[in-house]
């Protein structure tokens, strides 16, 4: 009979399959990715960036129409990248593959992330297009004019490259100013920062002349050469600019966002200089003709005036019908006076005349003798007060005292 305890027994068929603790089968699938795959290129719409994390690494992932791969950028490898991700930007990545144990996941560690193809970059170029018109930074309204003859011409774009040489050799031959160049990267990774921070400057206080119109120019080149000019903060700055800005970047055929906001789009750098300063001789040509034009329109004017104060000096009477009525009022008043003033004077000399008829030498010797009479009493009331007060005076005065004198020889008193 077979042991009742048999059937407790936990006895299983042997098995040849290999035990793993799960960090050791999370190392190995590790291995295996990594091995399997190395570096890899991965196309996908780039979703769920919300900006670079305070480590300074960038999370994010690739997706396309049936699945999704996480990827990261550390920190090291951010300034490298020749594109910067952003919400629903087609790219290729190139990266090695590799596993998180944290999550068992595997993830793309990013190395290097460029456009896939023109169509995904002019996707993205029409929704920041449609974005930015919807804000107004590219209604015409908001554009200003250019100055007519401006003294100080600001250029951004590269200190060595023909254009700006050829820039300074269209306005030196055109109308001579003063130009400051404010040398930028025209292509690359920073072009776009770096334009900026020149329009911004420019406009602020950066220590040399303000200019009074900005000319921003490079180039021609394929769309990813441009891409720097389609930045969304280089738009909202040259929207903003207190000083007009001429944009000139790339052929007749080449447009960018910066296109759309500047005041004045030029199809070449030639052409945005030409465009911001006229020609020297044309104006004083202009000038010229101006002044000859002043000149017969004045002498025209002064002729028509001339001729309509003729017209209505018709009506007027004759300058000597004016004055002959005021003439002969005064040779009558005059006559008058005249005759006035003989009269007052014969009226005068017969009342003189009859004056002097009462007049005899008897009558005037009257006063005369009136006055020689009072004249005779004064002075003997005179004489007579004279000798009272002398007689006054010597009876006041007490006597005088004889001399002796004294003999000297004899000594007898005299």
């Amino acid at each position: 009979m077979s042991d009742p305890f048999t059937l407790f027994d936990d006895e299983r068929p042997a098995s040849n399959a290999v035990e793993f603790t799960v960090s050791e089968l999370s190392r190995a699938v590790k291995r295996s990715v990594e091995d399997g795959f190395g570096y890899v290129r991965v196309r996908g719409e780039i979703g769920g960036f919300r900006g670079r994390h305070s480590s300074g690494h960038a999370y994010f992932s690739l997706k396309d129409a049936d699945a999704t791969i996480d990827a990261v950028v550390w920190r090291g490898s951010w300034s490298k990248l020749g594109v910067k991700p952003e919400e629903g930007l087609e790219v290729i990545a190139t990266g090695r593959l590799t596993t998180f144990p944290k999550k068992s996941s595997y993830q793309i560690v990013v190395d290097n992330l460029e456009h896939a193809g023109l169509g995904a970059l002019m996707k993205l170029l029409e929704e920041r297009r449609q974005k930015l018109a919807a804000e107004g930074l590219f209604d015409e309204q908001r554009k200003r004019p250019l100055p007519l003859m401006p003294r100080v011409i600001g250029v951004v774009t590269s200190p060595t490259g023909a254009v700006i040489r050829d820039i300074l050799h269209r306005i030196s031959d055109r109308f001579p100013a003063h130009v400051v160049v404010w040398p930028v990267r025209v292509q690359g990774e920073t072009s776009g920062a770096e334009v900026t921070a020149a329009v911004k400057g420019f406009a602020g206080d950066y220590g040399g002349p303000r200019p009074d119109v900005i000319i921003v120019a490079r180039g021609g080149g394929s769309v990813e050469d441009l891409w720097g000019y389609n930045d969304e903060a280089l738009v909202r700055a040259v929207a903003a600019s207190p000083i007009p800005v001429v944009s000139a970047v790339g052929h007749e055929t080449d447009w960018t966002l910066v296109d759309h906001a500047a005041d004045y789009r030029a199809p070449t750098p030639t052409g945005a200089a030409e465009r911001v300063v006229p020609v020297r001789s044309e104006c004083l040509a202009t000038l010229g003709d101006r002044a000859r034009r002043l000149d017969t329109a004045m002498a025209t004017h002064l002729r028509h005036r001339s001729e309509h104060l003729r017209f209505l000096s018709r009506g007027l009477p004759a300058g000597p019908a004016l004055v002959e009525p005021l003439r002969q009022r005064l040779d009558i008043a005059s006559d008058r006076a005249l005759a006035a003033l003989f009269k007052a004077t014969a009226d005068a000399r017969r009342r003189w005349y009859a004056a002097t008829q009462h007049l005899s030498p008897a009558i005037a010797r009257r006063p005369v003798e009136r006055a020689g009479d009072r004249l005779a009493v004064a002075g003997a009331r005179l004489a007579r007060a004279a000798d009272a007060g002398l007689q006054a005076s010597s009876a006041a005065r007490p006597p005088r005292r004889r001399s002796r004198k004294v003999d000297d020889a004899q000594g007898i008193l005299l």
